[in-house]
């Protein structure tokens, strides 16, 4: 018997389990983290180990150096998962691993070392999509949220309203037609001397100033739900080439908070809009940006006069993490009996509706 057939047997013995335990891999970007997940929801452990230190000097990620150090963590960071929950090897149930979308050579890392897993233990390897992660965090953390709702995922890469359906069927609504909201986020933070990571900088910094610059006077997508964020960037780039032909000084805290407050708006009246539009009294937020406090606080008071429900994930869960992998890897496993070939790899490019 194939692996593959051997796989789907083993998949349905696990839907009469009570308990399934799911280890998960997820090694995108500059993240190298493992989890161990009970049921998609209980948490036993996520070890992250974060290249942000060795990052920072270059200005952003580097994918080479991001390879090369995942394959120094990831053998610790699987001990120390394994350690924190309790557990050996021998008590996983199934693999979870990231398999797109990210930096080519990280991601390869990790798929490998999950399908060595896989394979020596004789256990179903279950394909993840790092975007449908995010929204799986939101599971984790709110034991009772359940589908249907609106969700935004807003990161690095990715700006996109879906409908998610179930726990497997989701809808796109809008997204962003050039920059992702994070990489704006990046971009500002570089062009007003802030380094990297943007987000976090940006909005520090906006919580000193006041929004009292007016960057752009139309948007681009009114009417839809579609984003267009090329447009504030370019805004924030002219204004401070502006006053340094001037000689003058830029107002970093005024003009982040112009910026921020500019995003922060357009993100709220569409998502809340979708949710109006298709029926739902419910709205996740889900991806890197969503740690935002600011919008965390601004998208749940406005969501409080419409009577539509707000739910976030803490920061530790919004940043790439494994348990989330964990999260969805069960809802593929146990909804879509979904299992992988040994023979997966990497995609550094993928949808979330794929």
């Amino acid at each position: 018997m194939d692996y593959i057939t051997r796989m789907k047997e083993k998949v349905k013995e696990l839907k009469k389990k009570e308990n399934v335990t799911i280890l998960a891999i997820e090694s995108s970007c500059d993240e190298t983290s493992i989890a161990v997940v009970v049921n998609g929801r209980k948490v036993l452990s996520n070890v992250i180990s974060s290249q942000i230190e060795i990052h920072t000097r270059f200005g952003g990620v580097v994918p080479e150096v991001a390879s090369r150090n995942h394959i120094r963590a990831i053998n610790n960071v699987l001990t120390e998962a394994l350690e924190k929950a309790n557990i050996t090897l021998k008590d996983i149930d199934a693999i979870a691993v990231t398999y797109g979308a990210g930096l080519i050579g990280a991601l390869l890392v990790g798929v490998n070392f999950a399908k060595a897993l896989a394979y020596s233990l004789d256990i179903p390897l279950i394909p993840v999509n790092h975007i449908k992660g995010h929204l799986a965090a939101n599971y984790i953390t709110f034991e009772e949220l359940e589908p249907p709702f609106v969700c935004l995922i807003i990161s690095g890469g990715h700006t996109s309203l879906f409908e998610i359906k179930s726990y497997t069927e989701q809808t796109l609504i809008g997204q962003t037609l050039d920059d992702a909201v994070g990489e704006a986020f990046d971009k500002v933070a570089r062009v007003v001397g802030l380094g990297y990571p943007g987000g976090p900088k940006v909005e520090k910094m906006a919580k000193e100033g006041t929004p009292n610059i007016t960057l752009v006077k139309q948007n681009a997508t009114k009417g839809t739900f579609n984003f267009s964020f090329s447009g504030i960037k370019t805004a924030v780039i002219n204004y401070v080439n502006r006053l340094a032909q001037k000689g003058e000084e830029v107002n970093k805290a005024d003009l982040c908070a112009s910026f921020q407050t500019f995003v922060i708006k357009e993100l709220t009246e569409k998502t809340l809009g979708a949710a109006k539009k298709y029926g739902y009294d419910k709205v996740v937020l889900a991806g890197g940006v969503s740690a935002n406090q600011t919008l965390k606080a601004y998208i749940t008071s406005e969501g409080e006069k419409q009577k539509i429900k707000v739910f976030a994930p803490p920061p530790v869960l919004c940043t790439d993490n494994a348990a989330m992998i964990a999260s969805a890897g069960y809802y593929n496993l146990m909804c879509l009996e979904e299992v992988a070939p040994l023979s997966l790899s990497a995609k550094a490019s993928i949808t979330y509706l794929s």
